[in-house]
């Protein structure tokens, strides 16, 4: 007959699966609750010299925090002090430590991988994962405070190929009255986020919208890195632009086609609007074909389908007589098939061709979005070469949001920017 050899761990042991410890009594306490008592299963050695005790000097119980077995469970680790016997060594005594509750927590490592991955994986809010983890709200931001020094990337040590800058609201808007002028300022609290395209994982959320918090972020970032940058995809925003040209001279920019076809889009919409006020002086009403078929007007004219193709004629023949909105959803038509061109000289044909279109207009809305493109030609045409665009960004921007609603929003700026910062590195590293 063959018998196991070794020392085979007790049920209760088993059960509870805290390493390093073994469970020497389990009860339950007058309140109704249960007590576990632990205790380490191997003699510790000197933490200044390593010579591993022998003899205990003394013994106290030390009530420490941990995950819920089976229901929440009142943990008592009945802790030694042990003596150093290398006559050498200066500390002449010391209370055991272990890799799960090291000197002075109060809490075990696998409670702290608990609440990190319930705040960072799951996407609950700090103060949920509290309650329900029967904890305070301190302790789980140090658990993520914690997390975020070892698990997030040193960005210096980085070299991404490509960026993407796109702002987000990080608050609602706040007005602030001066106290001697009585005067009420608006306030919008906006973040910038700064994406590695080809990873999609966010290297850094400054504050702000302007050049000077992206110029900084940069500013900080060693020569090599930002030589190594080749392409940065934004939106039409003259600050980013004018950061980028500071920090990073030698880098291409492209503006991102999605916030062009909606500058677009905007003057179809203000042009449906005037004429509505100029032919009828009115809004347009569920009555009127060019407002009941707004959204219609801002398809892609190649994605319509035949009835679709059938209600768009309808509206220009009944609520078009002059034939502008026409032309002005022709100028944004125009603007489209310019985007989805794969050369430059395609793109420049299409530009003339969006020209004569926007003088056949005639609109003061077409003519302000022409000269918009004319400003960002440059980094259209980095667009047409590279394809590079922020949607990464507003991906992540999407998820920063639903971050921020899981919080109910967030007052501490570092807070809210240390949980974007870890979640992403932790969904792009799986």
């Amino acid at each position: 007959m063959n018998e196991p050899t070794g020392v085979a761990a007790d049920a209760a042991t088993s059960i509870f699966n805290l390493p390093d410890y073994r469970v020497i009594s389990a009860s339950l306490s007058p309140d109704g609750g249960r007590r576990v008592i632990v205790e380490t299963d191997q003699p510790p050695g000197c933490p200044t010299c390593g010579v591993v005790a022998s003899r205990r000097k003394e013994r106290r119980f030390q009530r420490i925090r941990d995950i819920p077995v089976a229901g929440p469970v009142e943990v008592l680790w009945s802790k030694y002090r042990w003596y150093c016997e290398e006559p050498a060594c200066e500390r002449l005594s010391f209370f055991e430590s272990t890799a799960q509750v090291p000197r002075r927590a109060r809490s075990t490592g696998r409670l702290r991988d608990q609440l990190v991955d319930a705040v960072i994986r799951s996407g609950r809010a700090v103060s949920e994962t509290a309650a329900a983890f029967a904890v305070s709200w301190w302790m789980v931001r140090v658990a993520l405070n914690e997390a975020c020094f070892l698990t997030l990337p040193d960005m210096d040590q980085l070299s991404p190929r490509m960026l993407g800058i796109d702002e987000h609201r990080f608050r609602s808007v706040r007005y602030f009255q001066d106290p001697e002028s009585k005067a009420w300022t608006r306030f919008e609290p906006w973040m910038t986020t700064i994406v590695d395209l080809d990873t999609g994982q966010v290297l850094g959320v400054v504050d702000g919208r302007d050049h000077k918090g992206v110029g900084d972020w940069l500013f900080a970032r060693p020569l090599a890195w930002r030589l190594a940058v080749q392409v940065v995809a934004i939106d039409p925003s003259a600050a980013f632009r004018k950061a980028l040209r500071m920090w990073l001279p030698r880098t291409a920019v492209a503006v991102d086609h999605f916030h062009l076809v909606s500058l677009a889009n905007q003057a179809v919409t203000e042009t449906r609007q005037n004429l509505s006020q100029q032919v009828k002086g009115r809004r347009g009403r569920a009555v009127d074909k060019a407002w009941a078929h707004r959204m219609l007007l801002l398809r892609g004219g190649d994605t319509l389908s035949c009835r679709a193709a059938l209600r768009l004629e309808e509206v220009f023949a009944a609520d078009d007589p002059t034939g502008t909105l026409q032309a002005v959803w022709q100028v944004k038509e125009q603007l489209r098939v310019l985007l989805r061109t794969g050369s430059l000289d395609d793109a420049a044909a299409a530009k003339i061709e969006l020209e004569e279109l926007v003088k056949k207009a005639a609109r003061p809305e077409t003519n302000r979005l022409y000269r918009t493109v004319c400003r960002w030609w440059k980094e259209i045409e980095v667009l047409i070469i590279t394809g590079a665009t922020t949607g990464k960004v507003e991906a992540n921007n999407t998820a920063i949001k639903n971050i921020k609603r899981t919080a109910r929003g967030y007052r501490n700026p570092d807070n809210y920017k240390s949980v974007i910062l870890l979640r992403s590195a932790v969904r792009t590293a799986a």
